[in-house]
């Protein structure tokens, strides 16, 4: 089984690396450290799986997963991170992941988690299983409505510009980085605003942080 290691932290990837080298029929193909190079290893390399970190500058985990599963259907996605709140596990798993495991988990899990993915079924760490199951009993609780997806009225670019805003990106470092105008750049944020009723670029911020679009935290 080839794998993709995805996470902006050397230091995890290495020692991810180190642990799976020592599974039997598993092998560390590439390590990408933020969203927009996962996207490229994987067209490149075509693992069978890939481990993903959720919440990375740049590119987050979910527009990656996101945007390899529209390239690539059959590649499986494991999620692999620190946060166990709702948005981050049902925008994870709607963008295409099959498993969502916690970084404080034992090794072993992640090892049972990557077997099952493996063979066509899911697989959630037993606090994700929790969150997933209270948010799915709420929507069916008397009187619940559909439950919305604003992100999903987002372009594919327009969420990308929407976390490089979240991050606290300016105009001119937003085009820079995606090798558009500044105009373009204006442009994509009005919509953005319009279709999500943001009134101002303080709210937008809010709203994104607690979606999990983007992390406060530039460790």
């Amino acid at each position: 089984m080839k794998i993709l290691i995805v996470d902006n932290h050397q230091l995890f990837c290495d020692g991810l690396k180190t642990l799976l080298e020592h599974e039997s029929n598993t092998k560390v193909i590439g390590e990408a450290n933020d969203g927009r190079a996962a996207v490229r290893m994987a067209q490149k390399l075509a693992p069978d799986l890939i481990i993903m970190d959720v919440m990375m500058p740049e590119l987050n985990g979910i527009e990656a997963t996101r945007q390899i599963k529209g390239l690539l259907p059959k590649v499986k996605i494991i999620a692999l991170s620190m946060h166990a709140d709702k948005h981050y596990v049902g925008n994870m798993l709607a963008a295409g992941a099959s498993g969502y495991v916690l970084k404080d988990s034992a090794f072993a899990e992640l090892a049972h988690a990557i077997k099952m993915v493996h063979q066509g079924k899911r697989y959630l760490s037993p606090d994700i299983v929790d969150v997933v199951v209270d948010d799915y009993a709420q929507c069916l609780s008397p009187g619940a409505s559909t439950p919305s997806t604003p992100l999903s009225e987002l372009s594919a670019r327009e969420r990308e510009v929407l976390q490089l805003i979240v991050e606290g990106r300016k105009t001119k470092e937003i085009a820079n980085r995606l090798f558009i105008s500044h105009k373009t750049v204006e442009t994509h944020r009005r919509n953005i605003m319009g279709k999500l009723g943001m009134a101002t670029l303080a709210d937008l911020i809010r709203w994104g942080l607690r979606q999990g679009v983007a992390s406060l935290d530039k460790s």
